[in-house]
């Protein structure tokens, strides 16, 4: 397999990431769906998390804080 193809690994900083181990996508920390390299946006820095979209982060921030 194409290691371009596979799932990525990736260090989460304040503005940007940097690539531990090549691939083509992340997964969604909460529902797990792919989540390609070029469409990322949303992540914890804290807790090395990828989320899906804007929501989705909000959700598991409000689950995390018991807000």
């Amino acid at each position: 397999m194409n290691e371009f193809l596979a799932e990525a690994e990736l260090r989460y900083g304040d503005a940007d990431f940097q690539i531990l181990k090549p691939g083509k996508f992340v997964r969604c920390a909460v529902t797990g769906a792919p989540i390609p390299l070029d469409a990322l946006r949303y992540w914890n820095v804290d807790r090395q998390e990828a989320y899906k979209d804007a929501q989705t982060a909000f959700d598991r921030w409000k689950a995390l804080n018991d807000a």
